[in-house]
């Protein structure tokens, strides 16, 4: 375990640069620079970038997933799961009681993807604004269940938030963004218009993953310190997870205005 740890933590972080500084490029920059393209230079551009970026881009998806799932079983997982009365480690803190609940919300860290992507199918997700707030609230659901109901501790329920945003993310790559491009590549190769609905697709999954990427962040900086599990400033230990959820509000802001600035970013 040991030197699984720092190894699988290496990669994980390689991994993630390679992925996220791909997904800032598409979502920054590629977009503006491809909307200043002929169809002629399109034609010849976009099959031979969009392959050799997509490429790193759903490894680097891929990669960054399978690492980050076998540092929560070495971190957090081995030897906590039992049910019982914890001895205290990151999962659960010395006294908790480790019930059915702990199992189920370490399940649906990794099925919510499920209601995720059913939400953005339905037509809640024609209005922006209703589908955030609905989105955003049950984000906050789930956080709580994890802190109050499973029992986990402060870093765990970081970490397991990422590892929720994460999954999702990485389920948009390979199974929406990933497939939709195939299409659009191949369409643009042909010089025929690429269908508008597999562009709308992609290009909202995308965006998705951009917004959730900077909490996903930042959870996992914070699952290193418990500066603000309780005692400082004026987060307390049963508040704590309301300091997180107002760093998702806040990481997504960021992103919004990221997307204003790149809209104003003129080349020469």
């Amino acid at each position: 375990m040991e030197l699984i740890h720092p190894i699988f933590k290496w990669l994980h972080i390689i991994a993630g640069i390679t992925w996220i500084g791909l997904l800032y490029f598409f979502n920054f920059i590629n977009g503006h620079v491809a909307a200043t393209m002929d169809g002629d230079t399109k034609k010849k551009v976009i099959p031979e970038l969009m392959p050799r970026t997509l490429y790193w881009f759903r490894w680097g998806a891929a990669w960054t997933w399978v690492t980050g799932v076998v540092l929560l079983y070495v971190i957090y997982w081995a030897g906590s799961l039992s049910m019982g009365e914890s001895g205290g480690n990151l999962m659960f803190a010395a006294g908790t009681e480790v019930t059915k609940w702990a199992h189920i919300m370490l399940l649906v860290v990794f099925v919510a993807v499920f209601a995720y992507d059913y939400l953005y199918k339905s037509g809640l997700a024609k209005n922006v604004r209703v589908v955030t707030i609905i989105s955003f609230v049950l984000v906050g659901v789930v956080v709580y269940c994890m802190k109050f109901c499973a029992g986990f501790d402060y870093r765990a329920f970081n970490i397991h938030l990422g590892t929720m945003f994460g999954t999702m993310m990485a389920f948009n790559v390979w199974f929406r963004i990933w497939p939709a491009q195939q299409q659009i590549i191949t369409a643009i190769k042909n010089g025929e218009a690429p269908d508008a609905n597999l562009a709308a697709l992609a290009g909202l999954r995308s965006k998705h993953n951009t917004y959730m990427s900077v909490p996903l962040i930042w959870t996992m900086i914070n699952e290193h310190t418990t500066h603000f599990a309780g005692g400082n400033l004026w987060i307390t230990e049963s508040t704590n997870w309301l300091f997180l959820m107002i760093m998702v509000a806040l990481g997504w802001h960021i992103v919004f205005q990221l997307y204003k600035k790149a809209a104003k970013i003129e080349g020469f």
